[in-house]
C-alpha cells in the first residue's frame, strides 16, 4: 500500500506478508476491511512520530504545533501519496466526505480527543460542553490539509496550507482558553 496506493490486490499483500490469501480472508473477510486497518495503523503511526517530534505540552499553542505536525506527515506519508496517484476518487471523496463513523474517523477522534484531554483533566473532552464537537471540527479542517498530497515538496504551496490549518485550529481552541 505505502507505493501502490489502494490498487492492491489481497493475493499480493498475502504474498508479501507471508501469508496465505485465504488466511487474510479468514481474518478480514474483504480487501477493503484490511486496507482500513493498515490505513488506521499509519494513521495511529503518524501521530506517534509526531509525538515524538514535536509533543503537546498540553496548552493550546502546544497542542495546534503537534496536530500541523500530524497533518504534515500524513500528507507527506509515501501510502497518501500513492492512493492520491492510484485512487483519485477516494481522495475526492474523502475531501467532501460527510461520514461521522467509520474505521479511520474513530481513530483520528480518538487521537485528537486524547490530544485535547489537557484542555478539560476532569471529564475529558466528553465533560465540556465547549470542548464536545472540537475534535469533529479540527478533524474536518484537517482533512483538506492533510489530503493535499499534490502540494509535498512545494514549499510555495506546503507551508501556506500548514500556516492555514495552524491558525484554522489555534481559532477552534482559543476560545476554550482565551490566555491562549
Amino acid at each position: 500500500m505505502r507505493t501502490a496506493g489502494l490498487s492492491v490486490s489481497l493475493a499480493a499483500v498475502a504474498r508479501e506478508c507471508g501469508v496465505t490469501r485465504n488466511f487474510l480472508y479468514a481474518n478480514w473477510k474483504s480487501l477493503s476491511a484490511l486496507q482500513a486497518r493498515a490505513l488506521g495503523v499509519e494513521l495511529s503511526a503518524a501521530f506517534d512520530e509526531a509525538a515524538r517530534d514535536r509533543p503537546s505540552d498540553g496548552t493550546v499553542p502546544g497542542i495546534t504545533a503537534h496536530l500541523t505536525e500530524v497533518v504534515r506527515r500524513v500528507r507527506r506519508h509515501p501510502t497518501t501519496a500513492a492512493v492520491a496517484r492510484s485512487s483519485p476518487e477516494a481522495v475526492r471523496a474523502a475531501h467532501g466526505a460527510t461520514a461521522v463513523d467509520g474505521p479511520l474517523m474513530r481513530v483520528a477522534i480518538e487521537r485528537i480527543g486524547d490530544l485535547l484531554h489537557p484542555l478539560c483533566p476532569h471529564g475529558g473532552v466528553g465533560g465540556d460542553p465547549r470542548l464536545v464537537s472540537r475534535p469533529w471540527k479540527i478533524l474536518w479542517v484537517a482533512r483538506p490539509a492533510a489530503l493535499g498530497a499534490e502540494t509535498v515538496g512545494d514549499p510555495a504551496r506546503e507551508e501556506p496550507l500548514d500556516a492555514a490549518f495552524h491558525e484554522l485550529t489555534l481559532d477552534l481552541l482559543s476560545p476554550r482558553h482565551p490566555d491562549r
